[in-house]
């Protein structure tokens, strides 16, 4: 049986990848060989609207935030992400042309950070790992046509119980403004809201 404590900080990423397909001994040492280690602080901006994304992250610890500017300049919060789970501005990455997201730790954080060229290498290397990618697209992609259709057919008020019951440590780490701003809504209407529940 593989040992996965031979690669203890990537244990949590194996772990996601395991679930979907088991990681063959030599992929695990390639993607520990071509991914790296970061720490970074709290409210760090990893990629601005303009840039061109050319890196994926894997929460280990942390917190972090998607979001764009409106017409208005306002902050629309689109993607909250937490531990084990993948930060990317998919626009950006994928095509590889200036996005217009930004991505913000939200929380001091610890990040396995992957390179599009060194993703590319290891889906040539690697066709199971290719099967876990497309996986892994499916479940983003889906979460976000649902978060997308709550927008559209959803209340404030039950936006905000969805988001409790999928979310509850979501109150703890995130403040209400970005909480407001991810379901559609003003500060205040968020407020009154939770007066009501």
């Amino acid at each position: 049986m593989p040992n996965e404590n031979l690669y203890p900080e990537h244990e949590s990423l194996f772990n996601v990848f395991n679930s979907i397909y088991p990681l063959s001994d030599e992929l695990k040492k390639a993607i520990v060989n071509e991914s790296n280690i970061i720490h970074v602080e709290k409210k760090t901006q990893l990629l601005n609207a303009g840039e061109t994304s050319n890196n994926i992250y894997f929460i280990n610890k942390g917190a972090a935030r998607v979001y764009y500017l409106d017409k208005e300049g306002a902050e629309i919060t689109s993607w909250f992400l937490f531990e084990n789970e993948l930060l990317i501005s998919v626009y950006s990455f994928f095509t590889g042309l200036p996005g217009f997201e930004y991505l913000e730790t939200l929380e001091n954080s610890t990040l396995i950070v992957l390179k599009r060229e060194k993703l590319n290498k290891l889906y040539e290397k690697y066709l199971d790992f290719n099967f876990i990618g497309r996986k892994l697209t499916e479940f983003y992609y889906i979460r976000n046509e649902i978060q997308a259709n709550e927008l559209r057919v959803l209340t404030a008020k039950q936006r905000y119980q969805r988001l409790l019951t999928n979310n509850p440590k979501l109150l703890n780490r995130v403040s209400l403004g970005h909480i407001a701003s991810y379901l559609g809504i003003s500060q205040e209407t968020l407020s009154r809201i939770r007066k009501q529940i």
